[in-house]
C-alpha cells in the first residue's frame, strides 16, 4: 500500500493520511501487526511537514488503529472499540449532500455498496510493513 497526498483534496493532509490508513485496514491490505514508516521517514517520502504525520498518527492512535511505541515504532492495532458516535452524524452529513444534490436514493444506496464490498475482501497481511 502506498500513502499519498493529494494537493486538490480539500482536505487537510493529514486527515488524508489518517484515512489512507483506516482504508487499507478496511480493504485488508493492512492488518494487525502491519507496521507504519517512522513519521519522519514517511513526511521525507512525502515532501510533508514531520508534525502533519506525526498528528496522522496521533489520530490513528487516539481512534484506536495503531500503537505507538517508542521502541519499535508505530504498527497497526486495531482494538475493537465501537466507532465514535461522531461517525454517524459524518455519515449523514455526507448522504444528505448527496441527496441535496438530487442524487437518487437507489444510486446513493449503490454507491454505498459498493464502497462495502470493497471493504474485508482479502485475508489482512499480518506482521507486514507498510514501508
Amino acid at each position: 500500500m502506498l500513502l499519498y497526498v493529494d494537493l486538490a483534496d480539500r482536505r487537510p493532509v493529514y486527515q488524508q493520511l489518517r484515512d489512507q490508513v483506516v482504508e487499507a485496514i478496511a480493504r485488508g491490505d493492512i492488518g494487525e501487526g502491519t507496521r507504519l514508516p517512522t513519521t519522519r521517514q514517511l513526511a521525507a517520502d512525502l515532501a510533508v511537514n514531520f508534525h502533519t504525520v506525526s498528528r496522522a498518527y496521533d489520530l490513528l492512535r487516539q481512534e484506536g488503529f495503531i500503537q505507538v511505541s517508542r521502541k519499535s515504532g508505530a504498527a497497526v492495532y486495531v482494538s475493537g472499540k465501537a466507532a465514535p458516535p461522531e461517525w454517524r452524524a459524518s455519515l449523514r452529513t455526507q448522504l444528505a449532500e448527496a441527496y441535496a444534490k438530487d442524487m437518487p436514493r437507489d444510486d446513493i444506496l449503490d454507491v454505498c455498496k459498493e464502497i462495502l464490498a470493497g471493504f474485508g475482501q482479502r485475508e489482512p497481511h499480518r506482521g507486514s510493513s507498510l514501508a
